[in-house]
């Protein structure tokens, strides 16, 4: 008997010195959008961290070029196309890896003072923005109760500040995904899901780029060949006004932390510098006064402060 338990403990001690797997690394996430910006910086991350990745894009080169990265299998993912939603669906539950966490990326850019913008031109930005997340986590939701994982939203910190002059489309469409996100996080609880948004400030992304780019298009498509020296010129001014931000890790890394740790948080502001974290923040102290300022439940300053108060001192995961 001793001979034996001293065998049970030799093994036991040899299995505790091998170096283990994380079980994690195993789940599958779909991220939409994955072939720039954003969200190709997610999904380089997460593939060399071991995780697998359905990684969404809609151009034959990227799909080429994400299905070269290991642990990335591409995906024909147009989130305003039913059909390849649902196509994506049924192959994740035929190869059976199931689908840990869907990350809503996929989204584009739009601009154009409100009474001279063509409503097509806006509805585009929501038929992506707004319709597209929709869409995508209808679809996946089940897999994704399934694991009891997470779904998290790419934000922006123009969903929680206030609109700029000319990019209400934009703006709008990312204020919707605050108030889908808190939504969204209180259906999904009782399933065990946990729903967080992220939202970037200005970093290195094609987003600008493709807007303007969109914006020649649409100039040939009315005018010919010819597109006027103001708007290429400012296509390249946009480029290298993109060009000059930020690589999107830091937005990565706080993806990281809203997919896998414990204690993940419903919002992060993920902005690079000082200067857009006070203006975001100040944005909605001047909100916040506003909404105070009629009828007769308003409170004083000492209320108010006493109220920050209490909001800091409680918790903020998951509120």
């Amino acid at each position: 008997m001793n001979k034996l338990f001293q065998f049970l403990v030799a093994v036991a001690l040899i299995f505790s010195a091998l170096p283990t797997v994380a079980a994690d690394h195993h789940k599958s996430i779909l991220v939409t959008g994955a072939s720039t910006g954003i969200g190709r910086n997610l999904t380089e991350t997460l593939a060399e961290n071991g995780y697998h990745v359905y990684a969404g894009a809609r151009k034959d080169k990227d799909l080429a070029a994400l299905n070269a990265i290991d642990n990335v299998t591409a995906v024909r993912l147009d989130v305003t196309n039913q059909e390849q939603v649902d196509a994506v669906v049924a192959m994740i539950r035929e190869k059976g890896t199931g689908l840990y966490a869907l990350v809503n990326n996929a989204g584009v850019g739009g601009r154009g003072q409100v009474v001279d913008t063509p409503i097509e031109n806006q509805t585009f930005v929501y038929a992506v923005n707004v319709e597209g997340v929709y869409r995508t986590t209808k679809a996946f939701a089940p897999l994704v109760i399934e694991s009891r994982g997470r779904i998290v939203t790419t934000g922006s910190i123009a969903g929680t500040i206030s609109a700029i002059p000319g990019f209400s489309a934009y703006s709008g469409s990312k204020h919707w995904i605050e108030a889908y996100t808190d939504s969204l996080a209180t259906e999904m609880e009782p399933h065990g899901v946990v729903v967080s948004v992220v939202e970037p400030g200005n970093y290195k992304s094609n987003i600008r780029r493709s807007r303007v780019a969109r914006e020649i298009t649409q100039a040939k498509a009315a005018a010919g060949d010819d597109v006027t020296e103001e708007l290429n010129k400012e296509y390249e001014a946009e480029t290298a006004r993109e060009l000059s931000y930020k690589e999107p890790d830091e937005v990565s890394e706080a993806f990281m932390h809203a997919l896998f740790d414990d204690k993940p948080l419903r919002r992060y502001m993920v902005v690079p510098n000082a200067q857009e974290h006070e203006a975001t923040i100040r944005t909605k102290f001047n909100e916040l006064v506003q909404l105070n300022q009629w009828g007769p439940y308003s409170y004083d300053r000492d209320q108010l402060v006493r109220l920050l108060n209490d909001a800091l001192d409680g918790d903020a995961h998951g509120t």
